[in-house]
């Protein structure tokens, strides 16, 4: 016994690190999933090693990538040779690629359009970011959109804004200037400017263009 006792204390140890990988690995692939934009973690040849919640309804799509015999494939086959290239150009390291990656514009069979953003993870705190060290480059995908959908409390809470003027700044990032703003409402035009001349003072803007940025700056990156 007292031979086997060292190796069952280390088969217990190794197994209670396992354990603790598999719980780690749970909570990162779970952190994953609640981004709002597609995520894919790839190889040199663009072989998926992981895809998140948002990633495989966009592969679900097959609009703008898929998913072609394991392989992460763009629509485009023109994006498709740049996403080839830099998959490629990611395994060589972050010099290769440059550290904050690059950024490329898709677009949909119905005139929908996609930014892709691919940041290669092959040193540091990226690659022990990876799920598996053989993913080498991460690609996220979103719709380029403004979704304002659930930041409306935050706004109005940080700027003490009142229902009212809320309703009329997320119409102008919705809908327009004072104009199409006023016909959304049914009401005249010099309602909707003096609640815009709060909002401005509200918030320390001077331009509507200035309004859209302040609510871009609060959109979320999870999911809906």
């Amino acid at each position: 016994m007292r031979l086997i006792a060292p190796h069952i204390r280390r088969a217990v140890v190794i197994g209670k690190m396992f354990e603790f990988k598999a719980a780690e690995l749970a909570t990162f692939v779970d952190t994953l999933d609640g981004l709002g934009a597609g995520m894919y973690l790839v190889d040199p040849g663009g072989r998926l090693i992981h895809a998140n919640t948002a990633g495989n309804a966009i592969l679900d799509a097959r609009d703008i990538l898929s998913s072609v015999g394991g392989r992460l494939v763009a629509s485009d086959p023109q994006v498709d040779r740049t996403l080839r290239d830099v998959f490629a150009t990611a395994g060589q390291g972050d010099a290769a690629l440059g550290i904050r990656g690059i950024a490329l514009p898709l677009t949909g069979r119905e005139g929908d359009r996609y930014v892709a953003h691919a940041l290669p993870l092959t040193s540091g705190a990226r690659r022990r970011a990876g799920i598996v060290y053989t993913a080498t480059a991460a690609l996220f995908v979103r719709k380029a959109s403004l979704a304002v959908a659930s930041i409306p409390g935050a706004i109005g809470s940080a700027f003490k804004l009142t229902p009212t003027e809320l309703r009329v700044l997320l119409a102008i990032v919705e809908v327009g200037g004072v104009p199409e703003v006023a016909m959304a409402f049914g009401v005249a035009d010099s309602t909707v400017r003096t609640h815009v001349s709060r909002l401005f003072e509200k918030t320390g803007t001077a331009r509507q263009a200035d309004l859209v940025k302040l609510v871009a700056g609060y959109t979320t990156p999870l999911a809906g």
